[in-house]
């Protein structure tokens, strides 16, 4: 019964997670392709570029928003177990960042991480991600090895404190998928440097 309902679950995880949501956003709100902008990406960070804040906002909370439904469904009224419930999780990643809308190409996934671990009871899991990544931000200038710090720390802060545990397998299925999406980029050696020092200094 659980296997089934896992699949069945999964499936529409990842159906909604696939909806491009951020592109559509572009193209019926701004009229523009925001594949054109930026990294070339379909995510919400490119609507910012392409439009202004209040649209950007939008593609943010609905790319956000895709990832929460499903999954708060399996936990709090079916109450599958946690690691079922972490497999529906990746699903809705897969779909964003493989989207069958888009010839299976997509994004890399990261609002979406939000909103899964916002559908989630263990709070700790998106605390841990939000301190990981803006600890990055501060200290890595490349935008990709900044999102791969978030589940690498995330990652090795569970295994410390958790051992072998669901969430640690969750957060390293979230580091293989932002692997897999920013390969290229992770090419180049990351530089470390303090960006406010940065910014002041250009401000001055």
């Amino acid at each position: 019964m659980h296997i089934s309902l896992t699949i069945l679950l999964a499936t529409a995880a990842y159906i909604l997670g696939a909806c491009p949501f951020s592109l559509w956003v572009g193209q019926w709100g701004l009229n523009k392709d925001i594949r054109e902008y930026g990294d070339g990406n379909p995510g919400a960070v490119n609507v910012f570029r392409a439009g202004d804040i209040k649209t950007g906002l939008m593609a943010l909370l609905l790319d956000i928003g895709k990832g929460f439904p499903v999954v708060f469904i399996a936990h709090f009224y079916f109450g599958l177990p946690e690691l079922l419930v972490a497999a529906i999780g990746l699903s809705a990643l897969l779909g964003h960042a493989f989207s069958p809308f888009l010839h299976f190409k997509g994004g890399k996934a990261i609002a979406v991480t939000f909103g899964v671990l916002l559908a989630l009871p263990q709070h700790h899991l998106l605390v841990i991600f939000i301190v990981f990544i803006l600890t990055a931000f501060l200290f890595i200038e490349q935008d990709a090895w900044t999102t791969m710090a978030a589940p690498a720390g995330s990652l090795a802060y569970l295994i410390i404190a958790r051992g072998n545990s669901w969430e640690a397998l969750f957060m390293l299925g979230v580091l293989l998928l932002y692997t897999i999406k920013q390969h290229e980029s992770l090419k180049t050696i990351p530089r470390f440097r303090l960006k406010p020092v940065r910014w002041y200094q250009s401000r001055s």
